[in-house]
């Protein structure tokens, strides 16, 4: 699908919502979409930990962490997932967020720790699908496409 080593498996992606944001409609619309084009995709529930969320994406080898946010504290929690993802040196795994992220400088300043994309609340299902799956070809083959 999308390496040699990798061919053998999906992109698996590990789907998150960290803090007390109760709203999960849109992360399981996406979770469906993802499903839907081929991916292997695990919904970690609400209320999640960033140390939960770290955890699980490590034990299931994913490709991919998607965080869905949409009451605030986006910041904080994804700061916190970047760095225990570099702690357990398993920064190689994507992070890309989605939800209601209204501020540009906030944006750039997700992207600049290291969030690979922001999608808006919104972005087309398929803009995701094919956004993580060149990000998994790039990341695996070392060539981004252009």
């Amino acid at each position: 699908m999308y390496g040699r080593k990798e061919a053998a498996r999906p992109i698996r992606v590990l789907l998150a919502k960290p803090g007390l944001d109760g709203h999960d409609r849109g992360v399981k619309v996406i979770a469906r979409a993802l499903r839907d084009a081929g991916f292997e995709v695990l919904y970690t529930g609400l209320h999640q930990t960033c140390e939960q969320i770290v955890a699980a994406a490590i034990q299931e080898d994913v490709d991919v962490i998607g965080v869905s946010m949409l009451s605030g504290g986006h910041m904080a929690a994804l700061s916190q997932i970047m760095e225990l993802l570099r702690e357990h040196r398993a920064d190689g795994i994507i992070v890309v967020a989605g939800g209601f992220i209204p501020d540009e400088d906030e944006v750039r300043a997700l992207k600049h720790m290291g969030i690979r994309e922001v999608f808006d609340v919104d972005t087309r299902t398929d803009a995701v699908v094919s956004f993580l799956r060149e990000a998994v070809v790039a990341r695996v083959t070392g060539v981004a496409r252009g």
